[in-house]
């Protein structure tokens, strides 16, 4: 592996991904949520300014 996927792996693994009650998903880092793992309704709005809505970039059907 070169070492641009080594470095993008290791950000990988310190993301999580929450799904809202919609079907949404989000991408965060680990770091940015302050308590256990939850639903997307449960974030703080500084969590929810952390998170990727995965729909803008993947598109509503993805």
């Amino acid at each position: 592996m070169s070492m641009r996927g080594e470095i993008i792996s290791e950000e990988y693994k310190k993301m999580v991904w929450v799904h809202d009650k919609n079907g949404k998903e989000y991408a965060c880092y680990a770091r940015d949520l302050k308590g256990s793992l939850r639903s997307r309704e449960d974030l703080t709005e500084e969590e929810k300014a952390n998170c990727l809505d995965l729909s803008t970039v993947a598109g509503d059907s993805w």
